[in-house]
């Protein structure tokens, strides 16, 4: 296989980092000005992850392509990190948010969207009754509640390098010893937190019976496949034995489908058969409209009527006061009616075979030993054969090739999620759209094994 040079690895991001600059004067400028009445010179910190000088500046957004301030655009594959997956701007959805706001935003009161954005909801992912929220960090964070309340148990277990949102409980990995220490880049964490966390590795089921064997875990948080830290599929039989155990042992059992809606209109609590007693997702489902959802059993729906909907629902911790708003369930109901539909994924799911494929031959042809993994829609390439686990994925990060990568593509009009190595199809993504990732991406790595 062949061995990376770190020095000319260094040189090519240099010469990058310099077309970069080259190519966004009008972006360098902006964020320049931003630098001071925004901190670190965005709205929200995530935004600095972005490859090159400074984030770019968008000027517009539609279907699968960007444009920025500078008049360069680009083939989207970041699609907001999963929150455009339906395509920048649906039609149906800027017409059903245009009409909802001249009606009103929000008022605190039920509108009869929400009715059918519900009844969709158990339509597609099999629970009986659910609640909206504004993102799925609020949803997971009320169902980590409700199942402390439910169980009478403190501990949450989430797997080794999860991504559960902003959740404090989520926040927390396994060192080399196996103890659980707060995630690096964890800010503020409360030693109280590890207390009522148990962290295990995905596909470690071993691990798991021996956690859940203690009789304290209220419920365990979990994605049907990693994505955050890189796509890491299932074992054979996993999940059938992680509902096994956790019936087994009285423990509540939450499937997170923020991102592994990828894998069809139901996720892959649908595609999978999986039976969970409370689900969440947020990200995509009103069109980057900001909602998120939580789903439940009816017998949880029962337990649960006086403590979150009775008399103190107002202090109860869970719920927010624009949490189901008019505009969002409008917002909602368009995009589930007329996006993320059979068809839709009949498209897009062979679309990111193709862009597995492309990516899979140029790292053949250059003599690396790297790997690319598909989950649905979506799809990643390793520096590294396929993990197994959290731990093995985030031991296989490199840094600088990513930054490399990343700032190859975006100099070149191709858009990859900043935080790994990432690509999601929408309906708006075209084969010319993959095809260009693949030229990009083989020019990108025949530079990386050069003599």
């Amino acid at each position: 296989m062949q061995m990376l040079k770190r020095d000319h690895l260094a040189g090519l991001l240099d010469q990058e980092s310099a077309l970069f600059v080259e190519r966004h004067p009008t972006s360098i400028q902006l964020h320049e000005r931003a630098v001071g009445p925004l901190i670190a010179g965005v709205p929200m910190n995530w935004m600095t992850r972005w490859p090159g000088k400074v984030p770019i500046f968008a000027d517009s957004a539609v279907g699968a392509h960007l444009q920025d301030v500078d008049g360069n655009s680009y083939v989207d594959f970041c699609l907001g990190d999963t929150g455009a997956m339906t395509g920048h701007s649906p039609p149906a959805t800027v017409a059903a948010v245009a009409e909802q706001a001249a009606r009103g935003i929000t008022t605190m009161l039920p509108t009869e969207d929400s009715i059918w954005a519900a009844e969709e909801l158990v339509r597609r992912f099999g629970l009986p009754h659910w609640q909206i929220t504004m993102t799925a960090t609020d949803a997971n964070r009320f169902v980590i509640r409700m199942a402390r309340h439910l169980t009478g148990r403190q501990r949450i277990l989430v797997m080794n390098w999860c991504y559960h949102g902003t959740v404090d409980e989520a926040l927390w990995v396994l060192d080399e010893q196996g103890q659980v220490v707060p995630r690096p880049g964890n800010v503020g964490p409360l030693h109280a937190t590890r207390d009522a966390v148990a962290v295990v590795e995905f596909n470690d089921l071993e691990a798991l019976e021996a956690q859940l064997a203690l009789g304290d875990v209220a419920m365990v948080l979990a994605e049907p496949a990693l994505t955050n830290i890189g796509i890491v599929l299932p074992d054979e039989g996993y999940h059938a034995e992680l509902r096994r155990l956790t019936k087994q042992y009285g423990t509540l059992l939450c499937i997170d489908e923020t991102h592994t809606i990828c894998v069809g209109p139901g996720g892959a609590t649908a595609a999978w058969g999986l039976e969970p007693d409370l689900f969440t997702i947020g990200k995509p489902l009103a069109g980057g409209v900001p909602v998120g959802a939580f789903g439940m059993s009816t017998a949880l729906a029962e337990r649960l009527a006086d403590p979150v909907f009775g008399e103190l629902s107002d202090v109860s911790g869970i719920g927010g006061t624009l949490s189901g708003n008019a505009l969002a369930v409008a917002a909602l109901r368009a995009t589930l009616e007329t996006q993320l539909l059979p068809e839709d994924f009949d498209r897009m799911i062979p679309l990111a075979a193709r862009w597995t494929e492309g990516a899979a031959q140029a790292i053949a042809e250059a003599g690396l030993d790297w790997h690319v993994q598909q989950l649905g829609c979506r799809a990643e390439y390793w520096f590294c054969p396929p993990p197994r686990n959290g731990g093995q994925a985030a031991a296989a990060l490199d840094g600088d090739l990513e930054a490399y990568l990343h700032l190859y593509a975006l100099n070149r009009g191709v858009l990859l999620t900043p935080f790994h190595n990432m690509a999601l199809m929408s309906p708006a993504t075209t084969e010319a759209d993959v095809d260009a990732h693949t030229k990009v991406f083989s020019e990108a790595v025949a530079q990386l094994v050069q003599l």
